[in-house]
């Protein structure tokens, strides 16, 4: 009885002191316009260390992550999103992983034409 208590007790303090260390953030992503840029998005952070969820929202153009702080942080978790191919707050993405994405989540070839 008293190692199921203390199992028990112990199980609880690391899940409190897993709660403690999560962070919450919300990132501009304003190249996401559509279903395909919010799914390809939230799949990629989820497979990240340390990332415990991602959630697009198309209409706002933001991206809502929740994180431990000990295995990552808002930088990696920008880069992460710049390596899908959509710009992150001040983070842009690169030419070439840009051009990875399907020619519908292209935004910028419209933009720029119109120039």
């Amino acid at each position: 009885m008293k190692n199921s208590i203390l199992l028990v007790f112990s199980l609880m303090s690391f899940s409190i002191s897993s709660v403690a260390q999560q962070k919450k953030a919300i990132i501009n992503t304003p190249g996401v316009h559509c279903e395909i840029c919010k799914n390809r998005i939230e799949a990629y952070l989820k497979r990240q260390d340390g990332i415990i969820s991602a959630t697009v929202d198309v209409k706002k153009k933001v991206t809502t992550v929740i994180w431990i702080a000990d295995r990552t942080n808002i930088e990696e978790i920008k880069a992460h999103i710049a390596n899908t191919g959509y710009d992150a707050d001040d983070v842009t993405a690169e030419e070439f992983t840009y051009k990875r994405l399907p020619k519908q989540c292209q935004t910028k070839i419209a933009v720029d034409s119109l120039k």
